[in-house]
């Protein structure tokens, strides 16, 4: 398959959704989107179950606060997923949604200025319609361009993200199903590979990565985490941190995972259940488990891989350890 009447049909609805006023969004869902539509976005809006509850809850909001907005694709690629046995086509795409942030937005103190949110989607096609999205986002690189820190100080850095080094993310035209083959490829070799799981060995990071991942390789964290280059600055940025902090790790599943081209990726709802044990991001432990929801999207080259994009639900995973971030942010506002 070449996937271009399900990559048209998303291309399609981006272009009637990013232009149509604010009281014309729910009628752009209606033309797209399934009657049974499920959509899973971020805290504090987690699932919604029809494109009117989406508009209302996520895009008049968003839509309002930052004017202007325009779409800034990096990532766009289509595949069969291979959770549910290569049965379901998804549509995915990664960027940044840009705009003049002129209003507050859950509390977050407007700029006045230019602000970029970065963004991941999958959307799953079936008889010309969406019929799921997951669309996650990261709202705390938005508090920090308004001038908030919504976590201690990060390992690793915080940057308006690029796309892809070589620039080929948008994959508009039909691209060699032996690429798809491999980065799915490698995806899977590298999950698993990883040793830090229940039952599995835990060899030192510094054997394990080189063994999946070119030594020079992007990881491009969210904010709270931040970004990390090589394999050693990659070890010090988060994987070490990681391991460090989190002393219980369930792997839970994946959603969607799925591949094209040089490019590829996955989310869970909830990928994970992890346990702070103490230092994981600053926070102090609590040996109470909590569930996190994460994209991961990469490119390939060769038989390793080369950048990874992460977009990881912080909000709700400290949420879930009593610690509100957003209420903290309005307090800030307040004051």
């Amino acid at each position: 398959m070449d996937f271009q009447s399900e990559k048209q049909l998303v291309r399609d609805f981006y272009v009637a959704l990013d232009a149509a006023p604010e009281n014309e969004l729910v009628a752009v869902m209606d033309r797209f989107v399934g009657t049974d539509y499920l959509w899973r976005g971020y805290h504090p809006f987690h699932e919604q179950s029809s494109g009117k509850a989406v508009v209302e809850q996520f895009w008049q909001p968003f839509r309002s606060a930052f004017r202007h907005m325009q779409r800034r694709m990096d990532i766009f690629i289509a595949g069969k997923n291979e959770i549910d046995g290569f049965k379901s086509t998804w549509v995915t795409s990664m960027g940044h949604l840009m705009g003049n942030f002129d209003a507050p937005w859950l509390g977050i103190p407007p700029t006045g200025k230019i602000a970029m949110m970065r963004y991941c989607e999958f959307h799953k096609v079936e008889n010309g319609k969406i019929t799921e999205t997951a669309l996650f986002f990261d709202i705390p690189q938005v508090m920090i361009q308004a001038g908030l820190q919504p976590f201690p100080r990060q390992t690793g850095a915080h940057l308006i993200q690029p796309g892809p080094a070589t620039h080929e993310g948008l994959c508009f035209e039909p691209q060699d199903p032996v690429e798809g083959d491999k980065t799915l490829g490698a995806i899977n070799f590298m999950i698993g590979d990883m040793g830090d799981w229940e039952g599995k060995e835990e060899r030192p990071l510094e054997v394990e990565l080189p063994r999946s991942w070119h030594h020079d390789m992007i990881w491009w964290g969210p904010a709270g985490i931040g970004a990390s280059y090589t394999i050693e600055g990659y070890i010090k940025g988060h994987s070490g941190p990681f391991r460090d902090g989190l002393g219980t790790r369930h792997f839970n599943g994946h959603v969607c995972r799925m591949a094209e081209g040089k490019f590829g990726g996955f989310f869970g709802w909830p990928n994970l259940t992890l346990t702070p044990t103490g230092g994981f991001m600053g926070m102090p432990a609590t040996g109470k488990p909590s569930d996190m929801r994460v994209i991961d999207m990469y490119r390939r080259d060769g038989d390793k891989l080369a950048e990874n994009w992460i977009f990881i639900d912080l909000l709700h995973f400290w949420n879930q350890q009593g610690v509100d971030i957003l209420a903290r942010c309005r307090e800030v506002g307040r004051t």
